[in-house]
């Protein structure tokens, strides 16, 4: 008896990455480590065996659960590699690894990938942070309190003690970030921080960055998506023989902000991934990118007639240019104040002001374009008329309207991340 075959069922999509599970507290008996600190390091011969013999002994007196401290040698040149394979012999629960390339960020890429322990950590080997602040920092993510804990050197609480050139270049750094991508927490460089391992898988293949920018980029991503950050106040002593280059590091960190606003502001980063199933995310992460399109659009259109209009009624007594800035100024104040609440969901007084101030930031862009296009026009072809210059406003209203949701989105408006909290030092 011949039986039909039957055809091969039609390839199915990947699915989409499912929802992080609620966020649950560890068990009180771990038979494997629970805490995975790495020490990233890069020919720290000098300070290497210090650290780690500190580390160990501090983790074992102090910390109630099995840990293992991760030597992660990035590409070292001196005795660094022949220093941490001797003290994984000899310190339990210590290991290395070895990566072939340079880069902070490709070793705690490389080594969180790894590692089995539900929560991992990382300190700088120059120990510049107390080790006081290192069990209050991981304990938030093993009660399931948090998703991401900070140390922080800005923050109320905080003991530091530095150079005023490194003050100064630490609150412009994190001032920038602030001002550019929004974000709300107050520290991005403190070497000292700590993710559960569940939301290390969904953050790692979205973080571009290998070298300084790493710890910026986990840190915005997570907290645009609504994961909670714990900060917590540290002290800390400047390392005198830091061998950080600035200049080179700040242009790279610009680049990645510039970069990573981009990301945002597209919508290119799959955020919905982080999502908690039931937990405090609900109506925090970004509204649907065609939804606010949609309202942002009907929102533009009715702006750029009352652009028109007001333009069309001053243009006489005023002229092109100064009607142009009188129009445009009016319609912008009220594109600003109809897209917080109709397009971005912003409800309240509070943060009017600050929306205002940044949506005239677009509202200069818009004049820029409209002005420009208006001063092209009366160069190229003097005698054109009132008809020729409202469809020259429509072409140039068309870019700015593109650039301007782009700001508001990224910038005026962006996702407001949940709220983070702060426990003490």
């Amino acid at each position: 008896m011949r039986t039909a075959r039957r055809p091969a069922p039609a390839a199915r999509p990947a699915p989409e990455p499912s929802a992080l599970p609620r966020r649950a507290p560890l068990r009180a008996h771990h038979p494997e480590p629970v805490l995975d600190v790495v020490v990233p390091v890069h020919n720290e011969e000098h300070d290497l065996e210090r650290c780690v013999r500190r580390l160990h002994a501090h983790l074992g007196e102090t910390f109630p659960y099995p840990f293992r401290i991760t030597v992660a040698d990035n590409a070292s040149t001196d005795a660094t590699p022949r220093i941490a394979a001797r003290l994984a012999a000899e310190l339990p629960g210590t290991r290395w690894i070895r990566l072939a390339e340079k880069g902070r960020g490709r070793a705690l890429h490389t080594a969180w990938s790894r590692s089995g322990a539900p929560v991992l950590a990382y300190l700088d080997v120059d120990l510049s942070t107390d080790l006081a602040a290192l069990l209050p920092l991981v304990a938030p993510l093993i009660s399931g309190h948090s998703d991401i804990a900070i140390g922080t050197r800005l923050a109320r609480g905080a003991h530091v003690v530095r150079g005023p050139k490194r003050e100064i270049i630490s609150r412009c750094y994190n001032g920038l970030l602030r001002g550019t991508l929004a974000v709300g927490f107050s520290d991005a460089q403190c070497g000292f921080k700590a993710v559960r391992r569940d939301v290390a898988e969904r953050l790692l293949p979205l973080v571009r960055d290998r070298e300084w920018f790493f710890d910026t980029e986990l840190l915005v991503i997570a907290e645009r998506a609504g994961l909670r950050i714990h900060e917590v106040p540290v002290d800390w002593v400047d390392d005198p023989d830091s061998r950080v280059h600035i200049v080179s590091t700040a242009l790279a960190d610009l680049r990645g902000m510039a970069r990573l606003g981009r990301a945002l502001a597209c919508g290119r980063l799959p955020l919905t991934a982080l999502r908690r199933n039931g937990g405090d995310l609900a109506g925090r992460l970004p509204a649907d990118l065609a939804r606010q399109a949609v309202r942002f659009a009907a929102v533009g259109l009715a702006s750029t007639l009352c652009h028109l209009l007001l333009y069309t009624a001053l243009r006489p007594a005023a002229g092109a240019q100064t009607a142009n800035s009188l129009a445009l100024l009016v319609s912008a104040v009220a594109n600003t104040a109809a897209n917080r609440r109709l397009t971005f969901g912003v409800r309240g007084r509070g943060g009017a002001l600050r929306h205002h101030l940044k949506g005239l930031g677009a509202f200069v862009v818009a004049l820029v374009l409209t002005g420009g296009s208006l001063a092209v026009l009366h160069r190229a072809a003097p005698g054109s008329g009132h008809r020729v210059e409202l469809l020259t406003l429509i072409a140039a209203n068309l870019a700015a309207t593109l650039l301007r949701f782009l700001l508001l989105r990224a910038w005026v408006f962006p996702t407001r991340p949940a709220r983070r909290t702060t426990g003490p030092a």
